[in-house]
């Protein structure tokens, strides 16, 4: 029995080893060498014309990697055929955009490549090359992820990370998908740009604790008041759009990280980040530091994430739309 203790440690690590190593810079280097550069230069074309689609496009990178490991399957649409309700219907999917963007890019890289470039990659790249166009940082993208053919809605509500999250809850989210108190800072700072709906946070508002009329103690009362009187001005609000990084919505910079310390971050899961001391140290360093220190940091957690549960090799299939499964 000790020797078994011994050795599944080094088994799960081969497996994960095995599987990270066939990600690989310039994947397609032979078999589409323009990918990269189409996928970039339609970035560069569209992006600046609607710049906070930026902010939605890493987001559907991260609903996606968190269901199913990077595998596209966010993307994929109900058929008849599965009975089941797919991921991009699921409840915290619903405010996704960007799809068609996707669908685009991947119609320019079939006309090139017919069969080659995954659905799964491209978001990947697309989620990276949008935010440096917008002049936020850059992260490496190894490529050769495969689209998966399963997507579920249900496990939306297990696997992605609420808004309404406490501490413990976060932490055991992203330790499932083999992500650390560090990637879960450096990732949620991602919230530095986009914009949120009133009703991810709307109950921190008015109805904290289950009685109409409670406010969350943890959140700034001059913010909040802010919020009911010229946002959120009521619960059933799903319309109404809130930045989340006020004043600096457009801007990846430290901003997101200096409300967190002013008890000003929009939602539970933001606030929750100040309630450990392991990660408010890390909300300090963040804050004292330059903003290159960030994006270096941030660089890494966002490659760590683009890795998690990737099907390489024979598994999966290259979807030749994004939105079905081949055949």
């Amino acid at each position: 029995m000790a020797t078994f203790g011994y050795l599944c440690p080094l088994i799960l690590l081969c497996i994960l080893v095995s599987s990270h190593a066939q990600l690989q810079q310039n994947f397609y280097a032979k078999s589409c060498p323009k990918a990269e550069k189409i996928i970039l230069e339609y970035v560069h074309k569209h992006i600046p014309n609607a710049p906070s689609l930026a902010a939605a496009l890493i987001r559907m990178h991260f609903h996606d990697c968190f269901v199913r490991g990077c595998d596209a399957s966010v993307l994929l649409n109900f058929t008849s055929s599965t009975g089941n309700q797919t991921e991009k219907f699921g409840i915290p999917n619903l405010t996704l955009r960007g799809f068609s963007f996707i669908d685009n890019v991947k119609k320019i890289i079939e006309d090139e490549c017919p069969g080659v470039v995954s659905c799964a990659d491209i978001v990947a790249l697309v989620a990276r090359d949008s935010v440096v166009v917008t002049g936020g940082p850059s992260w490496s993208v190894p490529t050769g992820r495969r689209d998966g053919r399963i997507s579920n809605a249900s496990e939306t509500l297990t696997d992605i990370p609420a808004p309404t999250s406490n501490f413990s809850t976060l932490q055991n989210d992203f330790a499932r998908k083999g992500l650390d108190l560090k990637d879960l800072v450096l990732l949620s700072g991602a919230h530095t740009i986009g914009i949120s709906h009133c009703s991810s946070f709307s109950t921190r508002l008015y109805n904290f604790t289950g009685t109409f009329g409670t406010q969350d103690p943890s959140l700034d009362s001059e913010y909040a008041a802010n919020l009911k009187a010229n946002k959120c001005k009521s619960i059933n609000d799903n319309t109404t759009i809130v930045e989340m990084d006020p004043g600096s919505f457009r801007t990846f910079d430290l901003s997101y990280y200096k409300l967190l310390l002013k008890r000003r971050g929009l939602f539970q899961s933001d606030a929750a980040l100040t309630t450990s001391t392991t990660t408010k140290s890390y909300i300090d360093q963040l804050v004292a530091g330059s903003l290159k220190e960030f994006y270096v940091e941030f660089a890494q957690s966002m490659e760590k994430m683009g890795r998690i549960e990737v099907k390489t090799g024979s598994d999966g299939e290259i979807r030749k739309h994004c939105a079905v499964v081949n055949g």
